[in-house]
């Protein structure tokens, strides 16, 4: 049996389901689209902003429990401690952001990924507490027991992230795997006007949209889930026709595949296109 088998088994808990669907509605109902909810999941960033924001508490918390083992350096403790409780809100805010656009898989653990930090965030709380009581050896026994569950929420963190693909961008691969010469996607008068449609490049699959005689081709796979874009819907936010994947709302640019709205933070991969004889050939920049 694999470390890991238990939270296999922890993707797969159904009876969560009902508690996390009424969570999810409640936080995008706080969170709607916009401004604030993709600051959260890091489109300003082009990487997902909840990685970067755990490094400020779980920095303080790992150098309080140096600092407890430490002769005369309690006080020191005590200050790390409220620097990490203080820099926590928004690390938790942008967990909670992403987490709300999962699949049901990765909700499943996240959940118990924040149940787990946020009973550590109480044990420091608790610790910072009893210290200020004077009661120094409880406060480092609970700064102690904090640790073990931060510890323990970065191994779901990790699970989510490295397992699970949480976070990842689920178009990297598209580069990697069409070739690198032009190659013919369609024949022009083959593809409707002004609506998304799917194509292969030798295999891979790819969105098609065509305007008059202006083509977009974009890779079809989501950068945030792997979802179709194909099937979404075609936007235009005030700076250009965009594409919507018709599974969390994610929003690309269809000139540069840039992201206009999350939950994706990486954009999508554009494919150079040009019209030969009626034929719509293209490739992909930088592939191979």
């Amino acid at each position: 049996m694999q470390p890991f088998d238990s939270l296999e088994r922890l993707e797969q808990l159904e009876v969560l389901d009902p508690v996390l669907k009424r969570l999810v509605r409640a936080v995008r109902a706080v969170l709607p689209p916009g401004g604030v909810r993709d600051a959260l999941h890091g489109v300003w960033l082009g990487h997902p902003a909840h990685p970067a924001l755990v490094l400020a508490p779980l920095g303080c918390f790992v150098g309080a429990g140096v600092l407890d083992a430490m002769p005369g350096e309690q006080r020191a403790a005590r200050t790390l401690i409220g620097a990490g409780l203080l820099t926590t809100s928004p690390a938790v805010a942008a967990g909670i952001a992403d987490w709300s656009e999962m699949h049901e898989q990765q909700q499943r653990v996240g959940a118990v990924h924040a149940l787990v930090n946020g009973s550590a965030v109480a044990l420091y709380v608790a610790s910072l507490a009893a210290r200020r009581q004077g009661r120094g050896a409880t406060g480092r026994l609970l700064g102690y027991a904090g640790l073990g569950l931060v510890s323990l929420g970065g191994m779901l963190g990790g699970h989510l992230a490295y397992r699970q693909a949480a976070g990842v961008n689920h178009a990297e691969h598209v580069q990697h795997r069409v070739p690198t010469d032009w190659r013919t996607v369609a024949s022009l008068d083959d593809l409707p006007d002004g609506e998304p449609v799917a194509r292969d490049v030798d295999g891979e699959a790819v969105l098609v949209v065509r305007s008059g005689e202006r083509v977009h081709v974009l890779a079809d796979v989501c950068a945030h889930l792997s979802g179709p874009l194909h099937e979404g819907d075609l936007v235009d936010l005030g700076s250009g026709p965009c594409i919507v994947c018709p599974w969390h709302g994610s929003t690309f640019q269809l000139e540069d595949g840039s992201v206009a709205r999350g939950p994706a933070t990486a954009p999508q991969p554009v494919f150079d296109v040009r019209v030969d004889a009626g034929q719509v050939l293209v490739r992909l920049p930088g592939a191979g």
